[in-house]
């Protein structure tokens, strides 16, 4: 059965901490390049690979005694804080044009590049946690997933609008206080428990 509290919240701290990263970036610059359908599906299709390997990382450490789960995820999760606190501009990579205007090509170019890029990220790590945290893999999977896609979507079609709007670095902050909020109340369960 699906939580859609739990759906809720993840899709809300992936999307926030995914908004400001690299990867939103590369989209904005494949889909003014190509057409953004043909980016969105080898996007959406590394993500949702990725996904699936936080999902079922974060499922083994629910094999853990509880208060050791809590413990690590809170760990972490005041890491990804200061991850997104500390980090700066980053540069969007050098995009490899396809020779052609394929879908294949131009989904295997977005593919690709976010399977590279976004392996061991930050939303990578932080969709584990909370996988763990929760012992929930269907709705922590759908929300990190629905959330990956919704900034990738973003991104692809509308970025350049939104960025002129939403500060980045408000969006970065957002997240960073949701993260660190997750991060004390898993340490609190964990001495507490």
């Amino acid at each position: 059965m699906i939580s859609f509290t739990v759906m809720a919240l993840v899709f809300g701290v992936v999307f926030l901490a995914e908004l400001p990263d690299k990867t939103a970036l590369a989209g904005l610059v494949l889909g003014t390049r190509y057409r953004a359908s043909y980016v969105f599906a080898g996007v959406a299709a590394a993500f949702a690979l990725h996904v699936a390997l936080a999902v079922a990382a974060g499922s083994v450490l629910t094999l853990l005694p509880q208060q050791i789960v809590h413990a690590l995820t809170g760990v972490l999760f005041l890491g990804g804080a200061a991850v997104l606190l500390m980090k700066k501009g980053e540069d969007e990579g050098e995009i490899r044009k396809p020779e052609n205007q394929s879908f294949w090509k131009v989904s295997g170019a977005g593919f690709m590049l976010i399977l590279v890029a976004e392996f061991g990220d930050l939303t990578q790590i932080m969709t584990a946690n909370l996988a763990a945290r929760y012992d929930d893999p269907l709705s922590v999977g759908l929300g990190a997933v629905l959330a990956l896609w919704a900034v990738a979507g973003l991104g692809i079609v509308g970025g350049r609008a939104l960025m002129k709007r939403v500060p980045l670095e408000l969006v970065t902050k957002v997240a960073a206080v949701l993260m660190l909020g997750l991060g004390g109340w898993s340490l609190y369960e964990a001495v507490a428990g």
